[in-house]
């Protein structure tokens, strides 16, 4: 048997993350926010995103987003829970995720194997030091299967955000640095990212700065071998962590989940609304292999 390894997880990683994103970037999702009164994009995300937590302030969001500007978290939040109170925001975002899966073709069969599958796994994994792992996992599962697809793809998505956000802390790289470190290694593009997350020529140059004196980016915002190393150490790290979401399923099971999740990734990524290059860096190299490899 092929032992389970760090591209395990981030092979699933690239199989789950789509399936969540529609929330994000589906129409249905910007409709049914819009109509609960929410005005503009950000305004949606965060309410969706952090409906979860309950109605907490800004400053348990920015912690547990990590990476979003303060100042922009602010705008949005508490504000959000006086247009519409969380369970009405996680209504209208399980709901939309549901309506365009079925506009993206995925049928209730396929989506009851990883629904079931995940919620066999994640049953055996607490919530010790995942905020919003534990907020969604305190979620009553649905029971339409399209539903508890959506479902459990967030689950393990924001498990393994959780991860991710512990690694960088544990390696000194604050929230606004890391996204720096995810333009410089040529996972996201410099303007996406400074777009998405709030920054101006000043801001990226002074996190820019903080990253050439630690001696991880060269003068012209590059890499440095210390630089790569400490990507790397981070991108593994994170992925040997989530390993720890499938510790419930053998390795026939781990296999019935990627050849079930991988064709319903591909149809998600067909109906076009997850664009190709997002700020989570995704991969699509190998989405026409549904095979885990573990023999």
């Amino acid at each position: 048997m092929v032992p389970r390894n760090a591209m395990t997880a981030r092979r699933l990683h690239d199989r789950i993350e789509p399936v969540h994103a529609i929330t994000y970037f589906a129409p249905e999702a910007r409709s049914a926010l819009d109509a609960l009164g929410y005005r503009g994009f950000w305004a949606g995300y965060f309410a969706a995103r952090s409906a979860p937590l309950g109605p907490v302030p800004a400053e348990v969001v920015t912690a547990a987003f990590y990476n979003f500007a303060p100042e922009r978290v602010a705008k949005a939040v508490p504000g959000v829970w006086d247009v519409a109170p969380p369970s009405e925001a996680l209504a209208a975002r399980r709901e939309s995720a549901v309506a365009a899966l079925q506009r993206s073709g995925v049928e209730d069969g396929e989506a009851a194997v990883v629904a079931d599958l995940v919620a066999k796994a994640v049953d055996e994994v607490t919530p010790d030091g995942r905020v919003l792992y534990g907020a969604n996992r305190s979620l009553p599962w649905p029971t339409e299967p399209l539903a508890r697809l959506w479902h459990a793809s967030t689950l393990l998505r924001e498990h393994r955000g959780d991860g991710h956000v512990a690694v960088l802390t544990a390696d000194g790289v604050s929230g606004r640095e890391c996204n720096l470190l995810h333009a410089a290694a040529g996972r996201v593009p410099k303007e996406m990212i400074m777009r998405a997350r709030d920054y101006d020529d000043e801001q990226w140059a002074r996190h820019m700065g903080a990253l050439q004196q630690r001696g991880v980016l060269d003068a012209d915002g590059e890499l440095t071998d210390e630089g790569r190393n400490l990507k790397q150490h981070i991108e593994d790290r994170t992925d040997t962590i989530a390993l720890g979401a499938l510790d419930a399923l053998d390795d026939g099971e781990v296999e019935s989940l990627f050849q079930a999740v991988t064709p319903i990734a591909r149809k998600v990524v067909a109906a076009g609304d997850v664009p190709a290059g997002t700020p989570m860096g995704l991969s699509r190299d190998d989405l026409d292999d549904g095979s885990a490899h573990l023999s």
